[in-house]
């Protein structure tokens, strides 16, 4: 795929990986629409981005379909085209499943798994039309199970198959679909605040880089699923 001037679309864009990946896609000449649940975050990003009128922040709460599906026919009004998904929007909470209140449960469920399935169904029709490539967040903890994970390695186990699944459904389209599945990341997941601390872990801007490699490769070859771990852990 040739990504200069291509359009893209990306869940929980407004820090972290998201934010990672806007970048980098606006820098090979992309245009990049953003979304989260606060206005004030996606200002934010969009100003630590350079305020590049190639960005176009978006409202939107993933667990609501109708969000999602006018942030899609948001896009549309604006640049006539969606070329590239990337379900990044996400959400964990870690706790024996003793321990685990429901609406913990409920929130990583309707977030990092309902969100995902919205987000496509909302895209299908221009991703169609696009012949475009639709990418999920997932993580190691969708093939790697932990204590104090049974919620979120349920969704993320749940995300890894809908992928796999929705990849079988839609390749007939031209419609490629992948998963990545990160470890260790430098993010502000589960409260974490990045520091030199974290120099060892994943950083978002490899996300990008590794965003960037799935749409230029040749259109006969798709890495389904992709994990990705640091090249060594924290030795400390």
């Amino acid at each position: 795929m040739n990504i200069k001037e291509k359009v893209a679309y990306i869940t929980g864009g407004s820090k972290g990986i998201g934010l990672g990946v806007a970048k980098a896609l606006l820098d090979q000449g992309m245009k990049v629409a953003i979304s989260g649940r606060n206005q004030e975050s996606l200002a934010a990003a969009k100003q630590s981005l350079g305020n590049s009128k190639n960005i176009l922040e978006i409202v939107s709460d993933v667990s609501v379909f109708q969000d999602e599906v006018n942030a899609i026919e948001t896009i549309i009004t604006k640049w006539g085209q969606l070329d590239v998904v990337l379900a990044n929007a996400g959400v964990g909470h870690f706790a024996p499943i003793y321990e685990m209140g429901e609406d913990q449960w409920n929130q990583m469920i309707n977030t990092n798994l309902n969100g995902v399935f919205h987000t496509l169904k909302a895209s299908f029709g221009p991703l169609k039309e696009s012949e475009g490539y639709y990418i999920t967040l997932a993580s190691l903890a969708g093939t790697n199970f932990f204590a104090q994970g049974a919620g979120y390695n349920a969704t993320k186990f749940g995300v890894v198959g809908f992928t796999q699944a929705a990849m079988l459904d839609l390749r007939k389209y031209n419609i490629k679909v992948s998963t990545i599945m990160p470890g260790s990341v430098a993010t502000y997941f589960n409260n974490n605040e990045p520091s030199e601390k974290d120099a060892w872990k994943i950083q978002s801007e490899d996300i990008g880089q590794i965003v960037i490699d799935l749409l230029k490769m040749h259109p006969r070859t798709l890495p389904s699923k992709i994990e990705i771990r640091p090249t060594r852990p924290d030795l400390k």
